[in-house]
């Protein structure tokens, strides 16, 4: 019998799902013992679309006693299969999935939403594992109104009969992320702190269960819970789980060449070709400064977003981010305005710092508690939780941080058009119309001075101190927004780094036939002629120097290359020109 191609399991979070759907998967179970050996109860921080869920969801079904029957059927031809622990399948596993709470509008309403949620999920539970127990167990569980009174009763029954419990708790800070945001820290603290319901749940967790397993996001709502946890309890940074989640660029090849040798992808598909083009886009992600210097990782979602649109089309998607990861930008938002009035412009400041050079140095903070969140350090640590940062390099003992490609690099500039639009007006079809230009025939000067009017705008209801931070982040902002380019702050060319570089996607849009680099110079507004010569005289010798880059060259190959002076003086263009490229 013909094997059939396995699917492309684009948008799955359930392992079970995956294994008897004849969906492909990326092997993770090599990571389980070194799980045990970590520790009975552990805490894991990733990003979104990380394949967070199909991880848990593997590990309920390995542990579970109630799922021993499909062992071979779940995990055969797996390298836990051919490996397995004592632990395999010895454990009753109540798994909840915070994220499918309900906030509500106050604190009344998110406990009650907790609690149905927590009980309907300890109903099912106590119907799974209703053969391990006497007649009336179900029933009795179900007859009880909170799910502590739930929770403590399963543990008295599984004590008695000498059943292990294994809790494990997927997007376990979801919904109090969502309070910081629409409640304010008030309401978080009332939530996590004294006699709050949560974290009266958090006290039963650690008595009741012979291991946990927690998983989310932000390491915000740990801290507030954990009481007489262990710091032990948190593995995010340990180099021995850096790659346990997310891709490898062997996973990805390997994959590709799957698809490729099963006839779903184009008989000339270029594997190495395909890996490179997604790259920049997906890679680079790492979360141990023990592994800097190891093999970056691919976002999971994205990878399968890509090779979606290879099998489908037989070419590489117009838009190389997702629709679904556009409205991430919005946790931008909410991290800039957790309570609003308190140190935003701070953050605010942090953010645009972020976006105009890519880059920011930081003492990354493994745990924090609500209150503090608006502080600059643990401001930055959330940025890099939320996989808005990555792991570039130590600096004197702190961490260079930086974006990690150019789909977090969209939100970035996304979200700061946003910003920048609450107080200077653009005409984004006339902008439009202006790249088209840029990128055909070689006219820049409109764009740029186009730019330059809406900046005049943006300045007139800034602080001037903050003018040529508002300058940089400003012009990358919106030189961004066209598909053509790809835009490329502080690149390094030749040693020295350019102010900006946009690229011309020739994968996509093998008509763009000109590319640029940009010399940006700002000077306070009474800066005398003298400085303002000095200035454009700099940018020139940058410009020419960046031009002999022979990496540049190989870059911009089959296009003609425009270097571009632009000098402010206060919220002014005062000069604007253009430098033989020969």
């Amino acid at each position: 019998m013909e094997e059939q191609v396995k699917r492309i399991p684009y948008g799955k979070a359930r392992f079970e799902d995956v294994r008897t759907g004849n969906f492909y998967y990326v092997d993770k179970t090599m990571y389980l013992p070194q799980m045990e050996d970590a520790g009975d109860y552990l805490f894991l921080i990733r990003p979104r679309r990380f394949g967070k869920s199909m991880f848990v969801s593997m590990l309920r079904a390995y542990y579970d006693i109630a799922a021993a029957d499909r062992f071979d059927r779940l995990f055969g031809g797996l390298w836990i299969h051919e490996h397995p622990t004592l632990l395999k399948n010895s454990f009753q596993v109540i798994y909840f999935d915070f994220s499918l709470i309900g906030t509500g509008k106050g604190i009344e309403d998110l406990e009650r939403n907790f609690n149905s949620y927590c009980g309907i999920t300890l109903d099912t539970f106590a119907e799974t594992y209703a053969k391990f127990y006497d007649e009336s167990f179900v029933s009795e569980v179900k007859s009880m109104v909170t799910a502590g009174d739930k929770l403590n009763y399963i543990n008295s029954k599984a004590t008695a009969r000498g059943y292990s419990l294994y809790l494990i708790i997927d997007e376990y800070d979801n919904f109090t992320n969502v309070i910081l945001s629409d409640g304010g820290k008030e309401m978080f603290r009332n939530l996590t702190h004294a006699s709050g319901f949560y974290r009266e749940y958090f006290k039963i967790f650690k008595a009741m269960f012979c291991r946990v397993f927690l998983i989310g996001v932000s390491p915000v709502t740990l801290d507030d819970l954990s009481s007489g946890y262990n710091i032990d309890w948190n593995i995010s940074q340990d180099p021995r789980f850096n790659h346990m989640l997310g891709f490898t660029e062997t996973d990805v090849e390997v994959m590709l060449r799957y698809y490729k040798e099963h006839g779903k992808l184009r008989t000339d598909a270029d594997i190495e070709a395909m890996t490179a083009e997604m790259k920049p886009w997906y890679n680079n992600y790492c979360f141990s400064q023990e592994c800097l210097r190891d093999a970056r990782l691919y976002n999971c979602d994205m990878v399968f977003y890509y090779l979606n649109h290879q099998i489908a089309f037989g070419k590489p998607p117009k838009e190389m981010v997702d629709k679904n990861i556009r409205t991430d930008y919005r946790k931008l938002r909410m991290l800039a305005d957790i309570d609003r009035g308190n140190r935003r412009e701070d953050r605010m400041s942090v953010v645009e710092e972020i976006a105009a050079n890519g880059s920011i140095t930081m003492k990354l903070r493994s745990s924090f508690p609500a209150e503090h969140i608006t502080e600059d350090e643990n401001f930055r640590s959330l940025l890099y939780y939320y996989g808005l940062l990555t792991m570039d390099r130590e600096v004197f003992g702190e961490l260079r941080m930086v974006v990690p490609n150019n789909c977090v690099q969209e939100q970035y500039w996304t979200f700061m058009r946003d910003y920048y639009r609450r107080s200077a007006d653009m005409d984004t079809i006339k902008l439009s119309e202006d790249f088209y230009h840029l990128a055909a025939d070689g006219e820049w000067r409109p764009l740029v001075e186009r730019i330059a009017v809406s900046y005049r705008e943006l300045s007139s209801v800034r602080d001037a101190s903050r003018r040529e931070h508002d300058l940089q982040g400003f012009f990358k902002a919106y030189l961004a927004l066209s598909p053509l380019y790809l835009v490329r702050p502080e690149i390094e060319l030749n040693y020295g780094y350019g102010d900006l570089l946009l690229l011309p996607d020739k994968a996509r849009y093998p008509e763009v036939a000109h590319s640029y680099v940009i010399e940006l110079k700002y000077l306070k507004a009474g800066a005398s002629e003298a400085e303002t010569e000095k200035a454009e005289r700099e940018a020139g010798e940058q410009l020419r120097r960046y031009a002999a880059d022979k990496a540049l060259m190989r870059l911009i190959a089959g296009t003609a290359l425009h270097l571009i002076t632009i000098v402010f003086r206060g919220p002014e263009m005062i000069v604007c020109t253009e430098l033989s490229a020969s």
